[in-house]
């Protein structure tokens, strides 16, 4: 019996179009695993949808000079193209203030909090806010920038220039716009003053044991599941060690969940985008039961039932929401699971020819965009790539001319090199279909047995999260492949031996038949490719080694697999 995962990927916000910082964070290895998890026969639903409310859409908005709504609405379409471009398929991709998702995402989401404030874990209190006295209102999140007040884990301190009123991307803190430095309204310009206004305050402190002795357990769990990322916890510890404040989960700002509330005091006040964007997970679930079965409530199956393994993948910058704000929501609310894994990804940095290492900026144009990508070139090649140099555990960086060189060097050269050499010599010599074995020698044999261990090899990183681990193991038996083909010598051996030159073709349409399903999780679009040419109908991918094709099994028409690129290939 296979096991039930709900996987989501952190929501994009639908203010902007996608780049390559974007998928290698969050969608692409959450992809590769619920590919592989369904290979292994496992029950997976996969959640996604953008973040519409809040203020980064506004500010967007107000830049373009649109509607907030037909901004959201189309971004929201754009990002959802660029992952269908991209084979991330999602069971649902949802929008939480799409029209078809709003009336389900705020009753979850004015549900939750209500509950949440029924259990008395919301304090409702006066507090001073900055306000732009030139705008006339209050500046709510990423309506102030400022200078970062907070120290770097190495005790340095962040100072960046660049941190916004609810969290500084440098060191990943959440952030109080009161202590920011210089703040500035990024609406006038101006320098805000604090002013009175109230607001309803979770109480993180009440958590703090809880969520201490839940992210201890995630160290060295005792289930058999996979320990949590050390970043992940060393970062999410660190926050508790330093005493979690009473966080606002309201804000003064009409664009969002209105606060449901018969308080005077909450008009015109919607919830932090912050406290409704985790429930988006839920309410895009419960949108998908509505559309599939006919009962929303059916979304309790995958969140309140044990057996069900919930996997949250997020960037770096979403550590402190997914690790400690999110479940301690969950954990005052109480009928809800807590994450199984929460899996962290460091940011994708970006290198262009002739420039040094830097952030990807959407301000300055630096950045490799998913629609631009997929015009003229292939999406596995991109997937491949970003896998390859995964930040899974600290920053790397996404260079245009490395791109290149291992598209050319390993797609090509290894992976494909050997698919095309085999199979364009069983359509050469051997008629189009697969030659008898008869003959396979223990090399052969032993080649087949390294498949197998590959294959586990390949499953156990993907179990533990370890995408570009599990990728490195593939391409080495891809690489051994290769070579087990040259020590052969089918091309001497067809001259002076047809039953050996037989068994060493037929071993190496097995191996590319184990090879078909290593790729499928990583490049979907190539396993179909390779089955294709193997003259296999793909249908549920299985996670096991595949029987050999039979003597005389009609092979597909062998094509390149992948094509080599020019230096100036992403200019």
């Amino acid at each position: 019996m296979g096991k039930r995962y709900l996987v989501t990927a952190g929501l994009p916000y639908s203010n902007g179009r996608l780049h390559v910082g974007h998928i290698a964070g969050a969608y692409l290895p959450a992809d590769i695993y619920v590919r592989y998890r369904r290979a292994c026969g496992d029950e997976v639903r996969y959640i996604c949808g953008s973040d519409d409310n809040g203020v980064a859409a506004l500010i967007a908005a107000k830049k373009e000079g649109v509607p907030v709504e037909q901004l959201t609405a189309r971004y929201n379409a754009r990002q959802a193209a660029d992952f269908e471009g991209l084979r991330i398929e999602f069971d649902i991709f949802g929008g939480t203030h799409q029209p078809e998702f709003v009336e389900m995402h705020n009753r979850i989401s004015q549900e939750f909090f209500t509950h949440i404030h029924e259990k008395g874990f919301f304090t409702k209190r006066s507090a001073k806010q900055l306000y732009d006295t030139q705008a006339r209102q209050f500046l709510p999140d990423r309506y102030v920038k400022g200078r970062c007040y907070h120290k770097c884990q190495d005790g340095s301190m962040c100072d960046s220039p660049e941190a916004y009123g609810d969290q500084c991307e440098r060191c990943g803190n959440a952030i109080d716009p009161l202590l920011l430095i210089d703040p500035v309204s990024t609406i006038s310009g101006t320098r805000p003053e604090p002013r009175e206004t109230t607001h309803w305050y979770l109480r993180l402190d009440q958590f703090q044991q809880r969520l201490r002795e839940w992210l201890e357990s995630r160290r060295n769990p005792t289930d058999g599941s996979p320990r949590w990322r050390e970043h992940v916890l060393n970062f999410s510890l660190g926050q508790i060690k330093q005493g979690l404040p009473e966080r606002a989960m309201t804000r003064d700002l009409e664009w969002g969940v209105p606060v449901p509330l018969d308080d005077p005091d909450a008009r015109g006040k919607a919830l932090y985008v912050w406290f409704d964007a985790p429930i988006g997970y839920v309410s895009f679930t419960a949108q998908l039961d509505q559309r599939t079965s006919g009962n929303w409530r059916d979304y309790e199956r995958w969140w309140k039932s044990e057996d069900c393994r919930i996997v949250h993948f997020v960037g770096e910058d979403n550590t402190i929401f997914h690790a400690l704000i999110w479940p301690a929501m969950l954990m005052a609310e109480g009928t809800y699971q807590v994450p199984w894994q929460v899996v962290v990804n460091a940011f994708l940095n970006i290198k262009f020819p002739g420039e040094d290492e830097q952030k990807i900026s959407k301000s300055r144009g630096k950045a490799i965009w998913i629609e631009e990508y997929l015009k003229e070139n292939e999406a596995d090649a991109l997937r491949y790539y970003l896998t390859a140099i995964a930040p899974e555990n600290s920053r790397t960086a996404f260079d245009a001319q490395d791109f290149v060189s291992r598209v050319n060097t390993e797609l090509v050269a290894a992976l494909g090199n050997f698919v095309n050499r085999t199979l364009q010599f069983a359509q050469k010599y051997h008629d189009g279909v697969v030659p008898a074995r008869d003959a396979q020698t223990d090399a052969d044999r032993a080649q087949l047995a390294a498949a197998d261990a590959a294959l586990a090899e390949v499953g156990a990183h993907l179990d533990a999260f370890r995408f570009k681990a599990g990728l490195e193991s593939m391409m080495a038996y891809a690489r051994a492949c290769n070579q087990h083909f040259s020590n052969r010598q089918p091309w001497s051996t067809r001259k002076t031996d047809l039953a050996d030159c037989a068994a060493t073709i037929a071993t190496c349409i097995h191996a590319t038949h184990y090879l078909a399903i290593m790729a499928w999780p990583f490049m979907p679009g190539t396993a179909e490719k390779i089955l294709g040419m193997l003259g296999v109908t793909p249908g549920q991918w299985k996670w096991e080694s595949p029987a050999a094709l039979p003597a005389g099994h009609p092979l597909g028409t062998p094509h390149i697999l992948f094509e080599k690129l020019e230096n100036d290939a992403l200019d």
